[in-house]
């Protein structure tokens, strides 16, 4: 019978997606007798050789895997004892395993069989004093079976979780492949490493759940809510916790909310917009500047490393003013290194980018923004577009594109157009109400944001003047108002 299942434990559980994504199942309760079998042969004959037997050190440090003095018959011992330990008789009848309590523990893990935790010296925490996990042959075939549910990303093991079962099998199954893969190419060209993911670790989660996202739309499979918790880790003793450039642990979370926005922008009603604004997040490679390479020239060895859009996912919701700021409105990010793509952004040159069907998604998946707040921005947005190309009013739009430190300002220039308006027999720019919901609104925390709401409009507001063609043809009010913002950002803020 088999009891193999989710636990709730990060590692056992991509260990137990990773067995049932070798069997090619879609879920742990089908894995067969069979599946076990051909799982630990493949992991037998390929941990005890390169290019798995180097990689290993990693998690499975000072394991029988990775000890340059065994002899391979050593080896193969050492992996029948670990891998089909769940074909022995239990330790104790007693004793039950941590991981899957119906079962029998059959094996004392330590941290040469299981990350991150303590070695077979110290006695605290175990049962009876008695040193390693009481686990079972089962778990303990989980636990090695994750390294090729995992990416190799910095000399680590990026490890990913879910509250779907679904999708850790997912994920276990696009990290398996191709593991399966090179683990295959580099035994044929003799090499002594497994290749590393060409991306870091932020980026390449991002990634992946794009592919299962697009591949779930593709097919017209019927979407779930989920979270994700990614774990980037080394087992390594060369790791040192208080590293802060290289910690042996770091933990990347993405709540339901930004896999639900992920899931949104890939469709067909966001997906160009959001490929555009994706596209121009990608880290520049320094050799396109010798070779003045186009990124329709990239080769897959020059392939970024880091994609900026997606890696400030992670600083949601509690820096989403500034990600708005930067990627919808396209405000650069002038301090930073050459590399960096948010340099270059530009109003003037993309105001192409600027979607307000995008910024609208995020608030109200991202901030959960109530909606008709939303709709009250959207019109105060058309209403300055309208107002700004009917007027020519170069000037309103100069004061209210660049003013970022003073809110009288901008609630004077609004006065001041309004009012300029009702003398000519015409309505108020903006109304008394609309007003008070769009830039007093508080907060949970009691609070109002206007130069978030002003940003809120600006999407708008440009996204109008473009269709209008009034950007096109003020292409120098347009820069003048971008230096502007810049000249406001670089001073003491005035309130």
């Amino acid at each position: 019978m088999n009891n193999l299942r989710f636990t709730g434990h990060p590692l056992i559980d991509i260990g137990v997606a990773t067995v049932a994504a070798f069997g090619k199942h879609d879920t742990p309760e089908a894995v067969t007798p069979d599946d076990l079998k051909a799982i630990a042969d493949y992991m037998t004959e390929n941990y005890t050789r390169q290019p798995m037997q180097s990689f290993l050190t990693v998690v499975f440090m000072n394991s029988g895997f990775v000890q340059g003095s065994f002899t391979l018959e050593k080896r193969l011992e050492y992996a029948n004892e670990v891998l089909r330990a769940y074909t022995k008789p239990p330790l104790d009848d007693s004793l039950a395993c941590i991981f899957f309590p119906d079962q029998k523990s059959q094996f004392r893990a330590e941290r040469k069989h299981m990350p991150l935790i303590t070695g077979a010296t110290p006695i605290n925490f175990h049962p009876g004093g008695e040193p390693g996990l009481p686990v079972s042959g089962i778990a303990m075939l989980c636990i090695h079976a994750v390294p090729l549910g995992c990416a190799k990303i910095g000399g680590k093991l990026l490890a990913v979780h879910s509250d779907s079962p679904y999708i850790m099998i997912k994920f276990a199954r696009k990290f398996l492949d191709k593991n399966l893969r090179q683990i295959q190419l580099a035994q044929q060209a003799g090499e002594s490493k497994l290749p590393e993911y060409q991306a870091s670790a932020k980026t390449a989660l991002i990634a992946t759940i794009v592919e299962i996202e697009e591949e779930r739309q593709e097919q017209k499979e019927e979407s779930q809510p989920y979270s994700v918790t990614a774990y980037h880790l080394s087992n390594s003793g060369q790791s040192n916790p208080l590293d802060a450039r290289n910690p042996p642990l770091e933990i990347y979370q993405l709540p339901l909310d930004i896999v639900e926005f992920l899931g949104a922008v890939i469709s067909v009603c966001y997906r160009l917009a959001w490929q555009a604004i994706s596209k121009r997040g990608w880290l520049l490679p320094k050799a396109a500047k010798a070779t003045a390479k186009t990124s329709n020239q990239i080769t897959e060895d020059d392939r970024p490393k880091r994609n900026f859009i997606y890696e400030d996912l992670f600083r949601l919701p509690q820096d989403a003013n500034q990600f708005v700021r930067r990627y919808f409105l396209r405000i650069p990010l002038r301090h930073t290194f050459a590399e960096d793509p948010r340099r270059a952004y530009s109003l003037k040159d993309e105001a192409s980018l600027v979607s307000w069907q995008l910024t609208d998604l995020f608030l109200r998946t991202v901030i959960h923004m109530d909606k008709k707040r939303i709709e009250e921005i959207r019109n105060m947005g058309d209403r300055l577009a309208e107002y700004v190309n009917t007027e020519n009013d170069q000037k309103f739009f100069a004061t209210f594109y660049a003013e970022s430190k003073s809110y009288a300002v901008v609630r004077n220039a609004i006065i001041r157009v309004s009012n300029a308006l009702v003398k000519q027999g015409k309505p108020p720019l903006v109304s008394f109400d609309s007003y008070i919901e769009v830039f007093e609104m508080l907060d949970d925390r009691g609070r109002s944001d206007w130069r978030f709401a002003r940003d809120l409009i600006l999407i708008r507001l440009i996204e109008r003047l473009y269709e209008l063609k009034w950007i096109e043809n003020n292409p120098d009010i347009v820069k003048a108002a971008e230096n502007a913002a810049e000249e406001q950002e670089s001073t003491p803020t005035n309130n």
